[in-house]
């Protein structure tokens, strides 16, 4: 542990260059424990994290297991109990890891490419080694409702339908089902329709897909490499029919002479709402084989007990994912900032907690450092946390979630001194409140809500660990840097980091568990329908 002299010191300089308040007084408990958090250090733990021995993390790899190992070694340095299975630090996630073996299409003679032509999701689809198909059936929107139906009484047993996303529309930009500019569950529910066509006996869908290019690339961590899910997996079939989503150039060699019949049912839809089907002949070959395995991933457990006995059994989780994309070929995805920036953040808040404890000055709730698996999955580790808690949920006072804040987007290209902050407000305005008067008595960050908007269209709340505790009630906090450039791609590398606005978010991250942990009365949640 550094000397704590030298740590105010340090501490000192990164105030003067990053306009940070300079402590109040040399004995403020809090801002001497949060000067153990240092850019050198965080800088020794990603320097690891992110290095190319650890393949890039990817769950259920070796190197996942090498970065699972590096973070238990550290809080076995620390000298934190081991509260996990098997008496260790790890608690066992099962997954159930899928990828396609073979996905491909042919058409009348033409072959098109996986992940260029067309997309297939593993998950949501059962083995199908080789499906000759003869026909397809123009289907509309593929909608059984009671205010509009493309099924009616048409028998389609066994049959491979065509279909469009989304809903028909009136002239007026209202949803015919709906009846408004919202749109009904036939569109933001992908499983209504592949559920209906499994009902209707329907072999496969086809979806058309106008713009295939952006599905793919919002979808990359679902479709590049193996699929996880938690738990022993259940066979897709048995729930949706096949499907793929094709590109308006397969469409049109489906369709063939036929293309202005469907182009005349389609237009028809729109104008009346009235449903009319096209069967189109043609020599289709569509493979769909998986390659399916089980294996087992880690949460990754230090617990900092409370120092009070009436609250001690009242738990603050602080959480970030340490998983990333692994390996493609040769190519390694580092993910230093998603989620080495963050994992590293986590590992120092922690030390400067166990600091606390040796000084006898240990958080009054205790607190529950965390670093989950299979984010990149889904979310996946922290899902299954919050469904099998250590300690239980009722207990559970909040999470503070860390994920991406290493690095400064476009935004803050003058200004590092800056966090978005998410969710903050969501359940408990409580919450907001204390990372607000935190940050203005300690790190003087620009905190940014931009993100935390309801109509925010990257959906970022619902997009890292922290929602899996929202889900159960639990208020949650999410600092994050924003994306840039390299997010997702090997470019995502250790020297793009900003170690020095890292260690300041570290800070207000430590401050904020610890005025949860320590305040009197735990903070309630007094916010509805936001979550």
């Amino acid at each position: 542990m550094k000397n704590l002299w030298f740590a105010l010191i340090l501490l000192f300089s990164a105030s003067q260059l990053f306009g940070q308040a300079s402590l109040e007084a040399i004995d403020d408990i809090p801002a001497s424990l949060a000067a153990t958090i240092t850019a050198d250090d965080l800088r020794a733990h990603l320097s690891i994290l992110a290095s190319d021995e650890f393949e890039g993390r990817e769950t259920g790899t070796e190197g996942n297991r090498k970065a699972a190992e590096y973070i238990a070694n550290h809080f076995k340095s620390l000298g934190l109990p081991t509260i996990g299975d098997d008496d260790s630090y790890y608690q066992n996630v099962m997954f159930t890891w899928t990828k396609w073996e073979e996905a491909s299409l042919e058409v009348n003679g033409e072959k098109f490419r996986h992940l260029w032509d067309f997309l297939s999701f593993p998950s949501r689809n059962g083995e199908m080694p080789m499906l000759q198909i003869d026909e397809v059936v123009f289907l509309g929107y593929g909608i059984d409702d009671e205010k509009h139906s493309d099924y009616g009484k048409k028998n389609l047993k066994g049959k491979t339908i065509m279909i469009y996303k989304g809903e028909p529309m009136d002239k007026k930009g209202n949803s015919r089902i709906t009846g408004d500019t919202t749109p009904s569950e036939w569109t933001t529910n992908w499983e209504m329709k592949l559920k209906k066509a499994h009902e209707k006996g329907v072999k496969t869908v086809l979806f058309i897909e106008n713009n295939l290019q952006k599905e793919i690339s919002e979808n990359r961590r679902f479709l590049v490499g193996a699929k996880m899910t938690l738990g022993e997996q259940a066979d897709p079939s048995t729930m949706y029919a096949n499907s793929a989503y094709i590109s308006t150039n397969i469409a049109k060699a489906i369709m063939g002479k036929k293309a202005r019949k469907v182009i005349k049912a389609r237009n028809k839809i729109k104008k009346k709402g009235k449903s009319k089907s096209v069967t189109i002949p043609t020599n289709m070959k569509l493979v769909q084989t998986k390659d399916i395995k089980t294996l087992v991933g880690n949460n990754v457990l230090g617990f900092i007990e409370g120092s009070d006995p009436k609250l001690k059994d009242e738990v603050v989780v602080v959480t970030a994912h340490y998983d990333h994309l692994g390996k493609r070929g040769e190519d390694v995805y580092n993910g230093a900032d998603d989620n080495g920036s963050g994992t590293s953040t986590v590992l120092e808040v922690t030390q400067a907690l166990v600091e606390a404890k040796k000084q006898g000055q240990g958080p009054r709730r205790s607190i529950l450092c965390m670093l989950v698996t299979g984010e990149e999955k889904g979310l996946l580790g922290s899902q299954f946390y919050a469904e099998h808690p250590i300690y239980p949920i009722a207990n559970t006072v909040a999470n503070v979630n860390v994920d991406m804040v290493g690095r400064v987007d476009e935004k803050y290209t003058d200004n590092p001194n800056y966090v978005y902050v998410i969710g903050s407000d969501r359940l408990s305005t409580e919450l907001h409140d204390i990372n607000e008067n935190v940050n203005k008595k300690y790190t003087n960050l620009v905190l940014d809500y931009t993100y935390n908007e309801d109509d925010d269209p990257n959906r970022y709340y619902y997009r890292s660990d922290h929602y899996n505790f929202a889900e159960k009630g639990i208020p949650a906090i999410f600092y994050f840097n924003g994306t840039h450039a390299d997010y997702h791609r090997t470019s995502d590398t250790i020297e793009k980091i900003n170690f020095d606005k890292m260690a300041i978010i570290g800070k207000l991250v430590f401050h904020t568990a610890w005025q949860l942990a320590n305040q009197d009365k735990r903070i309630e949640v007094n916010v509805e329908g936001r979550n």
